[in-house]
C-alpha cells in the first residue's frame, strides 16, 4: 500500500471555505435570478399568423416571427422542443393574448432556414479591433494511416486569423488560410 506508506508526508491541500459577508445583497441577488419579464407588442401579436401565399397547397399558419420567438426561447432557457411549446403556451395564458403556438414539430420543420442568432450590426464609430491568430491542424484519415504504416506526410495546417473587437468581446471578422500565409498579409481584409 504505497499510498498509506506515504501518508503522513503527503501535502494536504485545505479545501477552500468561501464565506458571504453581504447577506442581504446576496439573498436579494438570488431572488432576483429568478424574476422574468415577458411581453408581447402589439405588432407582434397581429404578426404572428403568416399571410397567405397565393400558391396552391396548404398555406403556412405561423409567421416567421412565431417560429423565431419559439426558438430564442428554446435558446434562451436550454430546453427541447417539447418543453419549449409548453412555454409559449403557458406565456400566451398568463399574458391573455388570444395566439396559436406552433407545436414543437412546426418549431423544428420550419428551424431550418431560418437564423436565429442576431444580424449582424452596422457601426457607425470606429471600433479597436483585436487581431490574433491561430494554427489549425487538420485531422483525418491520412492522419491515421500515416500513424499506422510508420510514414510521415507532410503535415496539414490551417490558420484562423480572427478580428476581435476590443470593447465588446465580439468576433467581427475572421478568415481561414493555409499555413503559408502571412499574419500581416490577412489584416487588410479582416479591417475590411
Amino acid at each position: 500500500m504505497p499510498y498509506n506508506y506515504n501518508e503522513s508526508r503527503r501535502h494536504k491541500i485545505p479545501k477552500a471555505r468561501y464565506r458571504v459577508t453581504n447577506w442581504p445583497e446576496y439573498d436579494s441577488a438570488l431572488i432576483r435570478r429568478g424574476s422574468i419579464t415577458v411581453w408581447l407588442s402589439e405588432e407582434a401579436v397581429a404578426a404572428w399568423h403568416a399571410p397567405a401565399t397565393g400558391e396552391r397547397g396548404g398555406q403556412p399558419v405561423y409567421s416567421e416571427i412565431a417560429i423565431e420567438t419559439g426558438l430564442a426561447l428554446r435558446l434562451v432557457f436550454h430546453q427541447p422542443l417539447r418543453q419549449t411549446e409548453g412555454l409559449l403556451r403557458s406565456i400566451a395564458a398568463v399574458l391573455h393574448v388570444d395566439i396559436r403556438v406552433p407545436d414543437h414539430t412546426t418549431l423544428s420543420r420550419r428551424s431550418g432556414g431560418l437564423t436565429i442568432l442576431p444580424s449582424r450590426i452596422r457601426r457607425d464609430e470606429p471600433l479597436h479591433l483585436l487581431v490574433d491568430s491561430t494554427g489549425l491542424k487538420i485531422y483525418g484519415e491520412g492522419e491515421w494511416l500515416d500513424q499506422k504504416h510508420g510514414v510521415r506526410s507532410r503535415r496539414r495546417w490551417r490558420k484562423l486569423h480572427l478580428g476581435i473587437d476590443a470593447g465588446t468581446h465580439d468576433i467581427v471578422a475572421s478568415e481561414l488560410t493555409p499555413d503559408d500565409v502571412g499574419d500581416v498579409s490577412e489584416v487588410p481584409e479582416l479591417l475590411d
